[in-house]
């Protein structure tokens, strides 16, 4: 008993998802020694859904490995290729299968904001009832503790992630870019061998604001704007890309961190939601338009000087327009902008 408390402990003492993967995995290691655990993802949209590997520690790999969450998706596997898996994770049910000289037990991970996902435990034989109970009790820890981390690290309304968490992301994935050389990953399940996935670090920072809002909430009322904010939260979410950050920073500004291989890409990427917003027919209020802001991430930015760029960007395309997207390297190029590169202060003509 001592034992698990102490990994329950563990699994409870960070206030970092990935981290709390990574610990699960672990901690069921050293519970059950299986021959493997692994937690997987699922990311993509459509035919085009994958396995994103969060967690994988097999019996004799002496850390858990996982695919960098800034993999491209046409590096991982089809939700195709593991059919049993993703039964699991569509269904919500868990289930075990004696698959050759082993045995796979799959239980659904994942919160209600959450995309889905698989816990595997892979054994020699199927996990006695004793087993099963301990990986339920943990399970039900990690399941509460993520409970716990959608409450502090999400607006409430739209299930976006809040501003307060931004800054450490944003740290995180500047870290990232300066990191130089491949990253390790995992893909498959036992047996797969180790690939290594080079990852091109050029990410971008969009401010969103949606035109014209308060004139929603004074013709319409304070619950119609809700309802358009919590619309527009659902249009981010199908629009972007798994691996993107999607923000609600407060009132009608949503923040995206993205990843994209170059300039032109990032701005079809936002283009293609900006004309999602137009064409859509939101209740009551009809159509609605945003203004898009954004600029490329820099190695050495802090999270105030990339978002100072990307907003002055959505200011001007607030005052030339609106319902356009506005690139701030472009601003430059034309003049609008102009940017000291010593002292990076930029002075709007």
């Amino acid at each position: 008993m001592t034992t698990v408390l102490e990994h329950l402990a563990e699994l409870t003492g960070y206030r970092d998802r990935d981290t709390m993967d990574v610990t699960l995995v672990g901690v069921l290691r050293e519970l059950l020694q299986p021959q493997c655990a692994a937690i997987y993802r699922v990311v993509g949209e459509g035919e085009d859904a994958r396995w994103l590997t969060r967690a994988r520690q097999r019996a004799q790999d002496p850390v858990p490995s996982a695919d960098p969450l800034w993999t491209e998706l046409e590096t991982l596997p089809l939700l195709s290729a593991h059919p049993l898996r993703a039964e699991c994770a569509q269904l919500g049910e868990g289930r075990s299968d004696v698959l050759d000289d082993h045995v796979v037990t799959m239980l659904p991970l994942g919160s209600d904001v959450e995309a889905p996902a698989v816990l595997e435990i892979t054994t020699a034989t199927p996990l006695s009832l004793d087993a099963m109970r301990t990986v339920s009790g943990v399970l039900r820890v990690y399941r509460n503790f993520q409970g716990l981390l959608d409450y502090s690290e999400r607006d409430t309304l739209t299930g976006l992630l809040n501003r307060k968490t931004f800054d450490e992301a944003f740290l995180r994935l500047t870290a990232a870019m300066r990191a130089t050389g491949e990253e390790p990953g995992a893909e498959g399940g036992l047996g797969g061998e180790r690939r290594v996935v080079h990852v091109p670090m050029h990410a971008w920072l969009a401010v969103i604001d949606i035109d014209h809002f308060k004139r929603v909430n004074d013709n319409f009322g304070h619950l119609i704007g809700d309802e358009v904010l919590l619309l527009m939260s659902r249009l981010m979410r199908s629009t972007f890309r798994a691996h993107d950050r999607l923000y609600r920073f407060g009132g009608e500004e949503f923040v995206v961190l993205l990843r994209a291989p170059d300039n032109d890409r990032a701005e079809v990427a936002l283009e293609r939601f900006r004309r999602a917003v137009q064409t859509y027919a939101f209740p009551r209020v009809g159509s609605t338009t945003v203004s898009v802001g954004y600029s490329e991430v820099r190695p050495g930015d802090t999270p105030t000087s990339a978002f100072e760029r990307a907003d002055k960007a959505v200011y001007h395309a607030k005052q030339n327009g609106r319902n356009q997207v506005a690139g701030y390297a472009d601003l430059v190029a034309r003049g609008v902008f102009k940017e000291d590169t010593h002292e990076s202060d930029i002075e709007l003509f």
